[in-house]
């Protein structure tokens, strides 16, 4: 194991944390456009980038540790502390533009799933005010004893928002 292997597991979770990026814009453009009949499907995909990702951050730590022990640094050195120790600026380098690439696609994931949550509580809460104010009677009574609107009326709702 040795600084190669590092920056290509780095590479592999870059490249799943750009597809993660991908997924959670794809989610938003769903939630946006009013197509939440598609968006289970997105989540999954999610999910999927998800369990990928933490598969390729344990192969990440496992080189880190790797190569921390052949430097003679501690096993449990992170990423940035392994990188403070490397003795060739060529890789010191190439491991900080992997870590500054990476920390810039974790911001930019997590503006992303927030603003999805955003979208997903107006998205509830819209319909629950629809259905909560579906145009039925109000359920008082007249002084006949009969509902103000005692006449069925036909409602649709639009549950694809």
């Amino acid at each position: 194991m040795g600084t190669h292997e590092l920056s290509a597991s780095l590479w592999r979770e870059r490249e799943l944390l750009e597809l993660l990026v991908f997924k959670l814009t794809e989610e938003q453009l769903l939630l946006t456009s009013g197509k939440a009949r598609w968006l289970q499907y997105a989540t999954q995909e999610v999910e999927q980038v998800m369990q990928k990702l933490r598969n390729a951050g344990l192969a990440r730590s496992i080189e880190v540790s790797s190569l921390a022990e052949d430097w003679g640094v501690d096993e449990n050195s992170t990423l940035r502390e392994l990188t403070v120790h490397s003795t060739d600026d060529t890789w010191r380098d190439i491991l900080t533009a992997h870590l500054v690439a990476m920390t810039e696609l974790t911001r930019e994931i997590q503006e992303l799933r927030d603003l999805n949550v955003q979208y997903l509580r107006v998205a509830i809460r819209s319909t629950q005010e629809a259905l909560a104010h579906d145009g039925s009677a109000s359920g008082t009574y007249d002084a006949k004893g009969v509902t103000e609107n005692s006449l069925a009326t036909a409602r649709m709702f639009d549950l694809n928002l």
